[in-house]
């Protein structure tokens, strides 16, 4: 394999054509013949350079709607050619090949298309077939072939170029080329999996997935681990497409976090009330709804202030003065809001490690998504939960009805224990959490250290009585005994919101009546490990 190998023909042939000018003027006075297709070769041609057509190396014109040019012997061979292999440059002599050292092609844009939400036949001609195919046999033969698929890397290459006096160092092309080979992947990952929900297929026999590079972070949940962020390329709203307006970079777990946060803070529709969600460690410490930003945040705020010191902020409304002014009183990680008004910048600007990330709306909590997570061998792959009730959903199986009042907090209850990993149990009053207990292996102690928590927070509140008492109680699964019901009514609770479905249902509804408490059952449970 030669190590060294000079660059002297090209075959430019892009749909996205930015720095294609630039990059065929660089090429073109380093002395590199150019050959180009379609729409590229316009383009250079208009610019002055002198081009060839591929339509001229392979004495077929474009044919089919374009969906042949390529396809060649005359393309293919001169990339897949090895230089010092004899009976591979006899072959090119007796068959007039020429050989290709460069190949520039970036593929037609389907992912884009598919995210336009464009009609299936128009997707299916948006997938390319000979820009793969040539990217493939370039980076196979990547011993002499540089191969380009990112606009990023058109300086490179001529810097590469220019230190070794035109030609290309083989390190150099090897990254070409696992680059070129990761490109491929991620576009039939992304035509697979499209035609997989086109055809609503539950369980493919084959999955792909994919991702492009959005950061190196520094380390991964612990300083010893090493880590990157992928995104998917889908445009929903969060922590994978806001823009960060100031602070440090994000660690891994302030993106997991963030995320967390902000898939909570859309269950709340802020057309009808402004919502904010703390975010500690993956787990809300504090949830609430107000007539103002700044009435939440301080009603999430006092569910559990000593989590909330070094939290994840999220709001469902752009973030104002007041609000920003309350956040910036502890030490905050990150906010993340759709928005923000000049003022709360300004007051953001004097902290300088808070990172502020803003975004263009709200995920949609309904829509259903891919959601995996890898274990030894193999993914789990699942719906994302995207599981609603309304009220008239919720079956009452206690003697006692909650008040409409009641049923408006277990429903806001029932919203936040969706967020809360399993055993999840969340006593809410007043549109807002009072105690949460998360993670626990089993119920009766996650209802135990929510009802602590509630009865804290109303020392440090100077209270007479635990924030828990007259709240509405969720519990994201059923109740297996009743003794965490049980638990949550000693606390204070008045009502509770669970799916039901346990052998013993007949046993807390029962303990439910006998504490004087209202229970509604939704059906459906919210597990999340």
């Amino acid at each position: 394999m030669t190590e060294f190998h000079p660059v002297r023909r090209a075959l430019l042939s892009v749909s996205d054509k930015t720095g294609l000018i630039e990059l065929g003027k660089a090429l073109a006075e380093r002395g590199v013949e150019l050959l180009s297709t379609g729409g590229s070769a316009k383009a250079l041609r208009d610019a002055g350079l002198t081009v060839k057509d591929v339509s001229d190396v392979t004495g077929f014109p474009e044919m089919m709607d374009g969906r042949v040019k390529t396809l060649h012997p005359n393309v293919h061979g001169g990339l897949l050619a090895l230089r010092d292999n004899d009976d591979h440059v006899a072959a090119m002599d007796k068959h007039g090949i020429a050989a290709i050292d460069l190949l520039v092609v970036n593929l037609y844009p389907f992912e884009a298309t598919v995210a336009k939400g464009a009609d299936y036949d128009t997707c299916i001609e948006n997938i390319d077939i000979g820009g793969p195919a040539m990217i493939r046999a370039a980076a196979k033969n990547h011993g002499f072939v540089n191969v380009v698929v990112d606009v990023e890397d058109y300086e490179k290459l001529l810097g590469d170029m220019d230190q070794h006096e035109g030609a290309t160092c083989p390190r150099f092309r090897k990254k070409l080329a696992q680059k070129a080979y990761a490109r491929t992947a991620a576009y039939d990952s992304a035509v697979s999996n499209w035609m997989a929900s086109a055809l609503e297929l539950e369980a493919p026999k084959r999955r792909a997935f994919a991702g492009e590079l959005k950061q190196t972070l520094r380390y991964g949940e612990n300083s010893h681990q090493k880590a990157a962020f992928y995104t998917d390329g889908s445009d929903r709203p969060g922590v994978a497409t806001a823009v960060q307006l100031q602070g440090k970079e994000l660690s891994y777990n302030n993106i997991n976090d963030t995320d967390a946060a902000y898939e909570l803070v859309a269950e709340f529709d802020p057309a009808e009330t402004a919502a904010v969600a703390i975010i500690k460690h993956a787990n809300p410490c504090g949830v609430a709804r107000g007539a103002t930003l700044a009435e939440a945040y301080q009603q999430a705020f006092d569910c559990d202030r000593t989590s909330a010191f070094g939290g994840i902020v999220a709001l469902n409304q752009p973030l104002d003065a007041e609000t920003a002014a309350k956040i910036t009183e502890i030490f905050t990680e990150v906010v993340i809001a759709p928005g923000a008004s000049d003022e709360a910048k300004a007051i953001f600007a004097a902290k300088k490690n808070l990172r502020l990330l803003l975004t263009d709306g709200l995920p949609d909590t309904r829509a259903s998504i891919v959601a995996y997570k890898q274990v030894g061998g193999g993914m789990l792959v699942q719906d994302k939960d995207v599981g609603y009730v309304n009220l008239s959903d919720l079956k009452v199986v206690t003697e006692k009805a909650p008040t409409d009042e009641q049923m408006q907090d277990l429903l806001f209850a029932w919203k936040v224990a969706k967020h809360v990993k399993s055993n999840a149990i969340v006593y809410v009053k007043d549109n807002a959490t009072v105690g949460v207990g998360a993670g626990q292996m089993s119920r009766l102690d996650s209802a135990n250290v929510a009802a602590s928590k509630a009865q804290r927070m109303a020392d440090v509140l100077g209270l007479d009585e635990s924030l828990a008492k007259g709240s509405a109680v969720a519990s994201d699964a059923f109740f297996p005994f009743a003794d965490g019901l049980l638990e949550a009514a000693a606390a204070g609770a008045t009502c509770v919101i669970q799916p039901g479905g346990s052998m013993r249902d007949d046993e807390v509804i029962k303990a439910a009546n006998d504490a004087g408490i209202a229970m509604v059952f939704t059906g459906m449970r919210h597990f999340r490990h």
